[in-house]
C-alpha cells in the first residue's frame, strides 16, 4: 500500500493522503472577531490535509494555517479552505500555495510514501 492512506468513503481523491502526525495552528476571522486553534494533522495529499483541532470550523471558512511538516525547517504558512468536519475532526483544501510550498509538500508526500 506504499504508506497511502486507505479510504472510508465512495469518493475519490485526486492525490493520495499520506498518515502523518504533525502540529497545526488555525485562524478563522468571522464576524464576532478572529479565532485561533490548534492541532495535530492526521492525513496529508498534495492538494490538503487532514486534521483534528481544539474548536470547530464551518464547512466553506477560510483559514490561516501554520503547519510544522516532516523534513521542513520552518512552518509553512498559507490559507486553506474547511471542506468538511466531523465532530472536531476536519479536512482542508490548499489554496493558492506558491510553487516553492507546493514543491516542499509533494517532497514530504514522496518521503511519507517511501514508508521512512
Amino acid at each position: 500500500m506504499n504508506g497511502a492512506v486507505p479510504r472510508h468513503d465512495a469518493v475519490a481523491r485526486r492525490f493520495p493522503r499520506y498518515v502523518v502526525d504533525a502540529r497545526l495552528t488555525v485562524q478563522v476571522h468571522r464576524a464576532n472577531g478572529t479565532f485561533s486553534f490548534w492541532g495535530r494533522t492526521s492525513e496529508l495529499g498534495a492538494d490538503g490535509i487532514g486534521g483534528t483541532l481544539t474548536g470547530e470550523l464551518e464547512p466553506g471558512e477560510v483559514v490561516a494555517m501554520e503547519l510544522a511538516l516532516p523534513l521542513m525547517t520552518y512552518p509553512l504558512k498559507f490559507r486553506a479552505i474547511v471542506r468538511y468536519r466531523q465532530g472536531l475532526r476536519h479536512g482542508f483544501e490548499f489554496l493558492a500555495l506558491t510553487a516553492q510550498q507546493h514543491a516542499s509538500i509533494e517532497k514530504v508526500c514522496e518521503f511519507l510514501a517511501s514508508g521512512q
